[in-house]
């Protein structure tokens, strides 16, 4: 049977199948995998999809040659001693020849476009390829397998792709989460895990996801950005980079604190690269993302519990880990629970210079919630014990905040002055000029600038043998 009869074949077979089977037969899910819930169209589904399929002619031709690909292939794609390039040449000279055999009048521009999106289905993730491949989006928001949406220039976008259907997405899922031995199925729901480039993703699943799986991926840049980016960016000023690259010189321990999707990792980033070459970096992490560029660095990832509910490694467990490893720095990529007490006791005994994040709307906001972290512990402290700890081990606070306008910016850099009876004490170095307005745009105007108060660590720093100008603390400086 020609290429020609097959496709008027499967077309036959779907307009008489009753309206419950499945519509994606280019392939099965992996071995091992559930196979996904497909939710009841509604009314206004049915529309997007019938839209969806007379606006691309060529949908049946795509499953039928994906089919087919799949088929003449087998276990080449499975092949672990095959490198990345040779199984995209292999492939794509297959599509070649498999759509050279096609009796279907098309244009070039639409044969190549349709090789391209069967490859990035076999060889990528599917839709999310052209998303993945831009290099101005920073994150990709799959809602259902027909909505997704994307985040440019700090505001979300709504994107013609889509997936052919729940199954498409549950597949793409599953590749992704497979290739760092991570697993998502009714039985276990959400999972987080990371691109080969290091971008973090982020799965929830029927029963939990009423109306069919979702998808996050946040994006990060192949080249990371640097001090000099997050300056152009306006993230920060010259005068407030000068104090931090001080701050992380000189052995202070520093909190970078913010809310999802402010920008924390980046400049975590950018204050980790600030560390001297010669120091042992032991970076701790849920989902990798950290980047340093420093030689001797040891990388270290939480571990979710296996099917049986056994195996979990949390970020506590390796942070009490790290102490044993001789780390000169301990960077955490956030804390949220119980590691907080643990991160405090290792400031506070000679791991000077540590940095991590945590999810708050304002330095004393950030205070409060390490506090409340410390007693998930378990352990009967009271409050002015923990308080003494948090003040004695923090000595600055990185406020990072996205604004309306979609940018990412340090609103505010704050240093732990000490103990006042039972309240812990601060003084702002740098702020946010808010005062400065918005323009015709919606863009803020303001910098940030400093307050024109001297830190008291400044002889910390001097001890260390690391100096500032004294310009960077006069009122309004940003340069």
């Amino acid at each position: 049977m020609s290429l020609t009869d097959r496709l008027a074949a499967a077309s036959r077979t779907r307009s008489d199948a009753p309206s419950s089977a499945p519509s994606d037969t280019a392939s099965a899910p992996a071995p091992g995998n559930t196979p996904a819930k497909t939710t009841e169209p509604t009314e206004a589904n049915k529309r997007r999809a019938a839209a969806r399929t007379a606006s691309d002619p060529y949908k049946d031709l795509k499953r039928v040659v994906h089919a087919r690909l799949v088929s003449t292939l087998g276990p080449t794609l499975y092949d672990a001693h095959m490198t990345q390039s040779d199984l995209e040449q292999q492939v794509r000279l297959a599509l070649q020849t498999t759509l050279a055999e096609v009796d279907m009048p098309m244009s070039s521009a639409d044969k190549s476009r349709i090789s391209q999106e069967i490859a990035d289905d076999i060889l990528g993730y599917g839709p999310l390829e052209p998303l993945l491949r831009d290099s101005d989006l920073s994150e990709v928001m799959v809602n259902t397998f027909e909505d997704i949406y994307v985040e440019r220039s700090g505001k979300l976008v709504k994107v013609d792709a889509a997936f052919a259907d729940e199954a498409h997405l549950r597949r793409t899922i599953d590749k992704i989460v497979s290739k760092i031995g991570r697993r998502v199925d009714e039985t276990s729901p959400m999972v987080d895990a990371r691109l080969p480039d290091g971008s973090r993703v982020n799965a929830i699943i029927p029963p939990l996801a009423l109306d069919g799986s979702k998808l996050t991926i946040r994006k990060f840049s192949e080249d990371p950005y640097t001090v000099e980016d997050l300056i152009a960016f306006g993230t920060l000023s010259r005068a407030s980079a000068d104090l931090l690259e001080a701050c992380v010189r000189g052995r202070l321990n520093v909190l970078v604190s913010g809310g999802t999707g402010a920008g924390k990792t980046t400049t975590l980033n950018v204050l980790s690269s600030f560390i001297p070459t010669d120091e042992r970096i032991v970076t701790i992490e849920d989902a990798a993302e950290l980047r340093l560029v420093q030689d001797h660095v040891l990388r270290l990832e939480s571990r979710p519990p296996n099917i049986e509910g056994k195996g979990a490694v949390t970020i506590r467990d390796l942070v009490k880990n790290s102490l044993r490893m001789r780390p000169d720095r301990v960077v955490v990529g956030e804390i949220r629970d119980a590691a907080a007490l643990d991160m405090l006791q290792a400031m506070n005994t000679g791991h000077d210079g540590s940095i991590s994040t945590l999810h708050a709307n304002t330095p004393r906001d950030a205070l409060s919630r390490l506090e409340t972290m410390v007693l998930m512990a378990g352990m009967d402290l009271p409050v002015r014990a923990i308080r003494e700890q948090v003040a004695s081990a923090v000595d600055l606070i990185i406020q990072q905040t996205r604004l309306k306008d979609g940018t990412r910016r340090i609103t505010a850099i704050t240093e732990i002055v000490g103990m006042e009876g039972e309240i812990i004490t601060t003084q702002d170095v740098f702020l946010f000029d808010y005062a400065a307005g918005v323009d015709e745009q919606g863009k803020f105007k303001g910098d940030l600038v400093s307050t024109g108060l001297r830190p008291r660590f400044l002889e910390r720093l001097a001890d260390h043998g690391v100096h500032l100008n004294p310009a960077v603390f006069t009122v309004g400086a940003t340069r």
